[in-house]
């Protein structure tokens, strides 16, 4: 192995509003089968990282029961394999995580007792298929100490001032970076995914802790432009991040695309913790259009543009549309639910409306009766 792994898993947005109550993002369900994380889980174990380190924090139940083994995605080994670091409390830390590097800082015997040359650090809330090998090759070819993965969004509907933005010399080496910038100097963000040398990260995070400095970006990152060598690394395929409710919608819509389904869903698979329910169940009068159906459903109703998980139940004469309702959800006779977001064991009673924006859908949180 040439890296290890480390996924970082603990956020948490007001932004996705009641949907982060009782969940980290990165145990958020998407696309009817799958959290999140197994995206990230997925790329790691497809690029042979065999030993990974996920950090949670906030809300951190859902996200430690899906990985309460390792075996889904190749990781229960001997020598490697899945670690979970929560914060805890002893004789010379009474502290959450103060940030990503004091994340990481606090776990710092995982760095100091492997033996890789690097780590590959990346978020556990966003969604892409990525060979991390090819961006471990670019870094050894340009003889960077720290390498950012980066995407262009120019043209796009992304808001370039939700993301840390980069600018580039003509061989792609970091001329500046800037988190958040109210005026942003180019369309190039971070995509939260780093290279670095793993002797080059301990010792960074070695001179930083000590003197308060607990932020990642601006504290690691910015703080040594100019100190150490940083290239960015252009990834040019399907990404988003489930930054918003707005964002968790448009990503769940996007597997809808054949074209995004064939880049997302094909080999190399996306692995994930399986369900063992039975086929979903189309009862007579039934129809569904462009949409995907987790297992154990059943449909007396209409469904078209929709994302359902596991165990929903739309009755007769219900129709939904443009909507994500996940697992256990009750959806009556008669209804009608459309731009919605519904989450798990939500009941909603005959003849009830559901209906909100197309480009402002409806939250219901969990467990809800309407």
């Amino acid at each position: 192995m040439r890296a290890i792994g480390i996924i970082l898993a603990g956020g948490n947005s007001e932004r996705l509003k009641n949907l982060c109550k009782v969940r980290a993002i990165a145990a958020m369900p998407v696309a009817s089968s799958y959290r999140a994380i197994d995206f990230t889980l997925s790329n790691m174990s497809n690029s042979g990282i065999t030993k990974v380190a996920v950090i949670t924090q906030y809300n951190s139940r859902s996200l430690q029961d899906h990985l309460s083994s390792a075996k889904w995605w190749d990781l229960d080994r001997k020598e490697g394999g899945l670690y979970i670091f929560t914060p805890f409390l002893s004789n010379n830390n009474n502290f959450w995580f103060r940030g990503v590097a004091d994340s990481i800082y606090q776990n710092i015997s995982f760095l100091k007792r492997s033996h890789e040359p690097y780590v590959v650090i990346a978020s556990g809330d966003a969604i892409y298929k990525m060979d991390y090998n090819k961006i471990i090759d670019y870094h050894i070819e340009k003889g960077a100490d720290v390498t950012i993965v980066s995407k262009n969004v120019e043209g796009t509907n992304r808001d370039v001032h939700d993301y840390g933005v980069m600018t580039f010399d003509e061989n792609m080496k970091i001329t500046s970076f800037e988190e958040k910038p109210i005026e942003a100097k180019s369309s190039n963000i971070s995509l939260g995914i780093y290279v670095i040398k793993r002797s080059l990260l301990i010792k960074l995070l070695e001179t930083a802790i000590p003197k308060g400095y607990y932020d990642f970006v601006k504290d690691i990152i910015r703080r040594n432009m100019g100190k150490v060598t940083m290239y960015g690394y252009m990834f040019e395929e399907y990404w988003n991040t489930l930054n918003s409710v707005e964002a968790y919608m448009e990503t769940n819509m996007d597997f809808l695309k054949p074209e995004v389904r064939k880049i997302l869903i094909d080999e190399p698979f996306i692995d994930s913790k399986p369900s063992d329910d039975p086929p979903a169940k189309y009862n007579s009068g039934a129809t569904v259009k462009n949409s995907l159906i987790g297992t154990g459903t059943i449909i007396d109703g209409n469904v078209s543009n929709s994302v359902l998980f596991r165990k929903v139940f739309v009755g007769e004469g219900s129709s939904v549309n443009n909507a994500i309702i996940m697992k256990s959800s009750y959806i009556g006779k008669g209804c009608r639910i459309e731009n919605a977001v519904i989450d798990k064991e939500v009941v909603v009673g005959d003849g009830k409306e559901v209906i909100g924006e197309p480009d402002n859908p409806i939250v219901i949180e969990k467990g809800k009766v309407i």
